[in-house]
This record gives C-alpha cells, structure tokens and sequence, in this order.
C-alpha cells in the first residue's frame, strides 16, 4: 500500500494566558479553540526577556495523572518537589515528568540576561497508570541526538526514531515522538507517522508549507494534521524550526479540575479530599 501524506485538519492561533503566580504564557492546546488533542491535554510556550513576565513562576502545586513535559529552548528553570527532588534544567534540556498518583512541585525560572524561553506539554495517562508512582526523566542537551541531514536540515530526538536514531526518553504509555527540527531554505523534511497516531507541529520560527498544496504557516502556530502515514514539511524563501510531536490517542473519558485529570468526576473529588486532608500523593 503507498505511504499516504497527512493533510492539514487546522491551523491554531496560540491564545495568551498569564498561569502559575504571574506568568504571561501563549496557549494553543487546552483553550476554547482546541480543548483536547488526544492524549495531548496542553501545549504552553513561554519566551520573554522581560523579567516581570515570567519571575514569579509556578510555585508549590499538584498534579495527578498526566505527564508533564518541559523542555527549555533559552535560560533556566530551578525545579523541587515533595518527594526530596530538586535541581535546575537549562537550554536544550528536557524534563519528562510522569506524575501519576500525585507529586507537589515548583518550577521557577531564574532571571538571567537571556530571558526565558521554552515549552511545556501535558501527555494524559491511560487509566491504568492514573495512579502510577511518580518518576522523572531528566535529559541535559547533550544526551539528546541531533540528526543532520545532507539538505541541512537538523532534527533533536527526544523521544521517537528519526533515520533508525532513537531519543533518550523511553517507557512512555502514549509512544510519543517529540522532535524539534530545524529546515533549512528550500529544503524538506518527511517524517514517518503511525497512522493511528495523534500528530502536531508548533512552529516557532520561521515558515513553511505543512502540507502539499498548504498555505504558507508563520508562527507562532499550531499545526494540527489528519490521518495519514507521513508528514512533509517544505520550504521556500525562509528556514523553518517547529516542535513535531505524536502521539497514541487513549480514547477514554476525561474528567479535568486544573493539574488533574482523571476520567471520573469521583475520582477528581477523591483528589480533592485528599489535599485538604494531607493525604494527597
């Protein structure tokens, strides 16, 4: 059977929010326009040298079942938690945090000269592993592969295979790919998809045509496909550098009260009972 290229289903216009104690966000995932991508629950990007935008950060909060995915393009972000965990993620480096049954963390972004800059994403758990122990998977710059291709084009693995390279992250329900890639001009990129896949782009950087015969996408943008086994992305004029991220729909009731998600209301009463109790996690 011949490969079938995925076609454009919509185009998302991030929509500002300010979140944690004041932080100024653009949102693209998990806002009136697009409430779910299945098993995608949110996609935020925050980039400002602007220290009012960003230093009072995410205090002391909970999370249960989901995973969240930061992953930090410029300066640095300090993170600890309730557990006993702590320590500091900087630029190119990927913090893939499962929380399951529940974990109470801060992450707050530390003022430096270059601001602040980067993106964070909200994987749903499938029921099974709602209420999974808590892990993380801290990935420095330097243990993520990039890929660079003859036409120049430069492909970070985080998770996913990329020309038989595999991304350090493992072990994630969903069987995500998340590929920050990097298109010269006049150029292509063609990345297999699992047809029965989930599969987005955000681009940041630059523009590109997403689809064969698609219009020109100038970020920012959330670039959502249809079904299909493959994605290309082509460039005319200017280079390109997007977010590419799949993953494997859970097609299960959720039920959403702020950092947890479930797939009862009981389940998110129960969660909330269990902090003003102090039994939380």
């Amino acid at each position: 059977m011949d490969s079938l290229p995925r076609r454009i289903e919509k185009i998302i216009e991030p929509q500002p929010v300010v979140e944690g104690a004041g932080v100024r966000l653009k949102r693209s995932i998990g806002t009136r326009r697009l409430d779910y991508l299945d098993p995608f629950l949110l996609l935020d990007h925050f980039a400002s040298t602007n220290p009012d935008d960003y230093k009072a950060g995410f205090p002391l909060h909970p999370h249960r079942g989901i995973e969240t995915v930061t992953y930090v393009l410029a300066g640095t972000v300090h993170h600890k938690d309730t557990l006993g965990n702590a320590g500091s993620i900087g630029a190119g480096d990927i913090q893939w945090m499962t929380a399951g049954r529940g974990i109470m963390h801060e992450e707050m972004p530390q003022v430096r000269p270059e601001g602040i800059a980067g993106f964070q994403l909200w994987v749903n758990l499938p029921a099974k592993l709602k209420m999974t122990k808590p892990r993380y998977q801290e990935i420095r710059s330097n243990e993520i592969p990039e890929i660079k291709r003859a036409d120049g084009a430069k492909i970070r693995v985080v998770t996913g295979t990329v020309d038989g390279i595999n991304g350090p992250v493992s072990g994630i329900a969903a069987d995500p790919t998340y590929l920050d890639v990097f298109v010269p001009p006049h150029a292509s990129f063609t990345q297999p998809i699992n047809r029965r896949h989930t599969v987005f782009a955000y681009v940041f950087d630059g523009e590109a045509r997403f689809a064969e015969n698609g219009t020109v996408t100038s970020p920012p943008r959330l670039v959502v496909w249809d079904g299909g086994d493959h994605v290309n992305v082509t460039t005319a004029e200017s280079s390109v550098r997007f977010l590419l991220v799949s993953g494997k729909p859970l097609n299960e009731p959720i039920a959403r009260y702020g950092p947890f998600v479930m797939n009862t209301r009981e389940e998110i009463e129960r969660t909330l009972r269990e902090l003003r109790e102090g039994t939380f996690g």
